[in-house]
């Protein structure tokens, strides 16, 4: 089925269309937009020029990705910064434009949301034993990306 789907594209024109269009679509990471172009059966040196004229062009933006990539992680998937950094970093973004990025996560937004998920998981569980119970949503709040230190802080303070 695979192979069915695995189109082969040798004009750099049409290639060119098609990924403006995928990039327009939703922000794409240049690793994303590298990998597509490599799918579709590109040669290297087309594929670098195709890049280079999508950031010229305005399509392809790293830092409007990064931002985006963790608006939405965090909004809508409840992720701590701990789990969007290894996200971003998946997607080979650079150290920099990670940390710039997570910094447009309101401090106070972060707390709220790793307290109701917190929550929202200790009112799911049954356990009765208290450390056992605590150690349980200290290891949900982790497995989420949020920091140990303001789990444990949460988790006090409940």
């Amino acid at each position: 089925m695979d192979s069915l789907k695995t189109i082969k594209v040798t004009d750099e024109k049409v290639a060119m269309a098609k990924a403006q269009h995928y990039c327009a679509y939703q922000e794409r990471s240049q690793q994303e937009v590298r990998n597509k172009l490599y799918e579709w059966g590109l040669w290297t040196a087309v594929v670098e020029n195709i890049i280079s004229k999508l950031i010229e062009e305005n399509y392809l933006n790293e830092e409007r990705f990064a931002k985006a990539y963790v608006r939405g992680k965090f909004n809508q998937k409840s992720w701590g910064k701990i789990k969007i950094k290894q996200g971003l970093q998946l997607k080979n973004v650079s150290s920099p434009l990670i940390k710039k990025a997570l910094m447009t996560i309101d401090i106070d937004d972060y707390m709220a949301t790793l307290t109701r998920i917190i929550e929202k998981k200790a009112n799911a569980l049954t356990e009765k034993n208290a450390h056992k119970r605590r150690y349980k949503l200290q290891q949900y709040a982790l497995s989420r990306g949020f920091e140990t230190d303001l789990a444990a802080e949460v988790l006090k303070n409940s």
